[in-house]
C-alpha cells in the first residue's frame, strides 16, 4: 500500500511512500521507496506519473546506497585539525548550536553583512532549500548570495527575448517532425525528454544534435554537428541568413508577434545582422563546413514551411561562455523568425521554471530584514570574494554557511577557493550528507537528513507538475533536516518570531500558495500546473511589448547590445598559442555535478577522472589512451588519465566532472583550470570558455 496521508509512516510492516527526487536535473522524477520495518530497501519511479513512467535515472535507483553509505554523517562534528585537514571530534548537538550562535553573534554585532549563506541545488526542495534558511538569514541581516553558477545566463536570455522561462511542452516533442537538440546530452541528463525523441524519430522524425562533444545523444542521432565552443550564436545567426536567403520565414507570424526583424530606431534589426552571417563566414568562427550550416537551415526551414512542427531542445551547456546569454537568444528567435511556436510541438525549450507560481516570500520572509538592502555576493566568483576585504580593511566574508553545496568542488577557479576557505580567521559551518571537499574545511559540519527523511516540495525545469516529497524514514543518526538546523540556529540567536516555529508540512503548503491543489499532492504525489499546450501560438509574450523581442530596449538601456550577436569567448583557442586547446568539463554521465561521486558503484562506472583528447591532438603530444596527462593554464594544473577518443573534436579536449578534489590523482579536480569570467549578461560562471595545453605526465 501507498502512504497517502500527512501522518509519518509506520515503524513495521512493508509499504510504500511517495517522493519526489531532489536532484538538478530537469526531470524533476516522482520516485517510490519501498520500506520494511522502518528500513528502505528499495527506490523507483513511479509509474503512475506521466513524466517519470515508473523510470529512474541509474544515479536515483541506488538512493538507498547513498542513504545507508557507511560513511554517512551521523553526528555533528567539530573541527581538531588544521582547515582542509578533514580531522573532526563529534560533538553533542547543543554544544554546537551554542558555539556557533555565540561566534555568528559576534560578527554580527559588527557587521551582520559579514556572513554568507551559500547553498545551490543540492537538493531543489523549497522547504529543505531556502524554506527556513531565508528567514534565518534574512532576520540576521546576512549578506545575500547571487545564486547564478547553473543558470542565469540562459535564464536572463529568456526573460530578455520571450518575456519568462518557458517553452515547448516536454511531451510534445514526441509530436515533432524535426528535433534539434541544442548542446544537450540528452541521453545523460535529461532521459526522459529522450523518451519522446525516441518515438517522434520512430514516427519518421530527423534528430539532429548540436554539441562540441559526440556525446552518447549524438551517437543515436541523425545529424551531429560538432562546433567550436561559443559559437552557438554564430550558427544560429547563419540559420537565419539562410531563412532570409531561401525565404523559409512566416512573414505574417513575425509582422505580428514580434519587435525587432526590421531596424527600431538606431538598431538595424536583426535581419540585418544575420544577412552578415554567411554560411561561409560562420564556418570558419565555428570550424564546420559552410554546407553543414545550409544543410540545418534547410531542414529546420523547409520543415517550418510546410506546416510541420520543428521543436528545439536546448540546454544549459551552451550558456556557459562569454557569449552564452547571446546564444540563447540568437537560438530562441529561431521559432519566432519561423512560426514554429504555432505549434504545440514546435518551438523551443531550455526552461519550464517560468510556469511555476513559486511564492519565495512566503517562505523566505524578505520583511523580517532589516537595516536596508543586502550586500550581494555573486556565488561564481567566491573564490576572489573570500580573499576581498572591506573599505576599513576587514574580510569581506567572516562567516558562512554551506548547505546544499559543495563550493571548494564546483566553484570555478578552485585554487582561489581553497585559498578562501582555508582562512583561519574564516568561521565555516557546512551542513553536509558526507565529508565532502569542502567539509574538510569547516569549524563544524552538522549532518543533514536526505531526501528519504524529510517533507519537500518542488517545482521543476524539465516539465509543469509539482511533486510533493513525504519521508520514508525516520532521520538515520543524529540527522537534522535543515529546516531543524535553521530553527535551532535560530533559538540559539534568540530569534522568538512565530515563524521560526512553523513545521515542515506548513512550508510546503506556503511553497505555492493557494495556486496548488495540496490535497492532489498529499493523494498521488503530483499536481499538472494547468498552462496553454502552445503558450505563443497567438503571440501573447509576456514582454514589455507583448511580442518575441529579437530587440531588447531593456537590454540597451543598460548599455549591452539589443540585439543578439555572437561575443567570442575570453579565452579562444587557436594553435600556436600559449594555451591551444579549449576544454569544456561536462559532467561524468554517473556524477550529477559532484553528487554521487562518493557512491562506490557509480565511482567504479566512472573509473578516474578523465580527459577525452582527439588522435590528431593526442599524437603531436605523443599522449596514449591510459597515459597520466597534466593539464594546465594560468590558473593551474590538474593531472588525470587521458582516453584518445572519438568523442573530441581537433582542438577540443573534455575534462569530465566534476570529481571530489580529494579523490582526484592530486587533490584537485577540472575547476582548478576554469575562470571566474562572468557571461554577457545574468552573472553567470564560464565554465566551458577555458584555452589549457595538455602534456604526458613525467613518469
Amino acid at each position: 500500500m501507498t502512504n497517502s496521508s500527512s501522518a509519518p509512516p509506520p515503524a513495521r510492516g512493508t509499504f510504500e511512500v511517495l517522493g519526489a527526487c531532489p536532484h538538478d536535473c530537469p526531470d524533476t522524477c516522482s520516485m517510490v521507496t519501498t520500506v520494511q520495518d522502518g528500513v528502505a530497501i528499495k527506490v523507483h519511479g513511479n509509474a503512475s506519473h506521466a513524466h517519470t513512467g515508473g523510470a529512474l535515472c541509474t544515479k536515483v535507483s541506488r538512493y538507498t546506497e547513498r542513504t545507508y553509505h557507511p560513511e554517512r554523517l551521523l553526528q555533528p562534528l567539530k573541527r581538531s585539525g588544521p582547515k582542509g585537514s578533514g580531522r573532526f571530534e563529534p560533538v553533542p548537538w547543543e554544544e554546537a548550536l551554542t558555539d556557533i550562535a555565540a561566534r555568528l553573534k559576534a560578527v554580527a554585532a559588527v557587521n551582520p553583512q559579514a556572513i554568507l549563506p551559500y547553498s545551490y541545488a543540492g537538493t531543489m526542495g523549497q522547504v529543505q532549500g531556502e524554506g527556513m534558511a531565508g528567514r534565518f538569514f534574512n532576520k540576521l541581516g546576512a549578506a545575500e548570495l547571487d545564486r547564478t553558477i547553473c543558470a542565469s545566463a540562459g535564464g536572463e536570455a529568456l526573460t530578455q527575448t520571450l518575456g519568462c522561462k518557458v517553452g515547448t511542452k516536454i511531451e510534445f516533442f514526441a509530436e515533432s517532425a524535426l528535433i534539434i537538440i541544442w548542446g544537450s546530452n540528452s541521453i545523460a541528463s535529461n532521459l526522459h525528454f529522450w523518451r519522446h525523441v525516441q518515438a517522434a524519430k520512430r514516427n519518421g522524425a530527423k534528430i539532429i544534435c548540436i554539441d562540441p562533444r559526440k556525446t552518447e545523444t549524438a551517437d543515436k542521432c541523425h545529424v551531429h554537428i560538432a562546433l567550436r565552443p561559443g559559437t552557438d550564436a554564430a550558427l544560429a545567426l547563419a540559420v537565419m541568413h539562410e531563412l532570409i536567403h531561401n525565404d523559409w520565414l512566416d512573414h505574417d507570424y513575425i509582422a505580428q508577434h514580434t519587435v525587432g526583424w526590421e531596424p527600431v530606431g538606431p538598431s538595424a534589426g536583426l535581419k540585418a545582422r544575420a544577412l552578415e552571417w554567411t554560411p561561409e563566414r560562420t564556418a570558419e568562427v565555428c570550424g564546420i563546413t559552410a554546407e553543414e550550416i545550409r544543410a540545418l537551415a534547410r531542414d529546420y526551414g523547409e520543415t517550418c514551411k510546410a506546416g510541420k512542427p520543428a521543436a528545439i531542445r536546448l540546454n544549459y551547456g551552451l550558456q556557459r561562455v562569454r557569449g552564452g546569454g547571446n546564444a540563447v537568444r540568437a537560438i530562441t528567435c529561431l521559432p519566432a523568425l519561423t512560426g514554429a511556436w504555432k505549434h504545440r510541438a514546435g518551438g523551443a525549450l531550455l526552461s519550464a521554471s517560468g510556469a511555476f507560481p513559486y511564492d519565495d516570500d512566503a517562505l523566505a520572509l524578505p520583511e523580517l530584514r532589516t537595516g536596508g538592502a543586502p550586500r550581494k555576493i555573486n556565488m561564481s566568483t567566491i573564490g576572489d570574494d573570500l580573499l576581498k576585504t572591506d573599505n576599513a580593511g576587514a574580510p569581506l566574508v567572516q562567516a558562512t554557511i554551506v548547505y546544499n553545496s559543495n563550493p571548494v568542488a564546483v566553484a570555478p577557479d578552485s585554487g582561489k577557493v581553497v585559498k578562501g576557505f582555508a582562512r583561519e580567521d574564516l568561521f565555516t559551518v557546512v551542513l553536509e550528507h558526507f565529508q565532502t571537499d569542502t567539509a574538510d574545511y569547516a569549524d563544524y559540519i552538522l549532518p543533514a537528513t536526505t531526501q528519504l527523511e524529510h517533507w519537500d516540495i518542488h517545482g521543476s525545469y524539465g516539465h509543469t507538475d509539482v511533486l510533493l516529497n513525504r519521508p520514508a524514514i525516520a532521520p538515520q543518526g543524529q540527522a537534522r533536516t535543515n529546516t531543524q538546523i535553521f530553527r535551532d540556529l535560530a533559538r540559539h540567536m534568540g530569534f522568538t518570531d512565530a515563524c521560526f516555529a512553523e513545521d515542515d508540512l506548513t512550508l510546503a503548503r506556503a511553497a505555492f500558495g493557494k495556486s496548488v491543489d495540496f490535497d492532489v499532492l498529499l493523494k498521488q504525489g503530483y499536481f499538472t500546473l494547468p498552462m496553454a499546450d502552445a503558450p505563443f501560438a497567438e503571440g501573447a509574450f509576456p514582454t514589455p511589448s507583448g511580442k518575441c523581442e529579437f530587440f531588447s530596449q531593456r537590454l540597451q538601456d543598460t548599455g549591452q547590445d539589443g540585439l543578439p550577436d555572437h561575443v567570442p569567448n575570453f579565452e579562444v583557442a587557436a594553435s600556436g598559442d600559449r594555451f591551444p586547446l579549449a576544454m569544456i568539463s561536462p559532467p561524468a554521465r554517473n556524477f550529477l555535478n559532484s553528487t554521487f561521486v562518493n557512491v562506490k558503484s557509480l565511482r567504479d562506472i566512472e573509473g578516474q577522472p578523465l580527459l577525452e583528447i582527439h588522435a590528431a591532438d593526442a599524437a603531436v603530444r605523443s599522449i596514449a589512451s591510459g597515459d597520466i596527462v597534466r593539464v594546465f593554464n594560468q590558473r593551474g594544473s590538474y593531472r588525470c588519465a587521458a582516453e584518445v577518443s572519438p568523442r573530441a573534436r581537433p582542438g577540443v579536449v573534455h575534462g569530465l566532472g566534476v570529481w571530489w578534489r580529494k579523490l582526484g590523482l592530486d587533490g584537485s579536480n577540472v575547476n582548478e583550470l576554469t575562470s571566474q569570467n562572468l557571461t554577457d549578461m545574468g552573472r553567470a560562471p564560464t565554465f566551458y570558455d577555458c584555452a589549457v595545453e595538455v602534456e604526458r605526465d613525467s613518469p
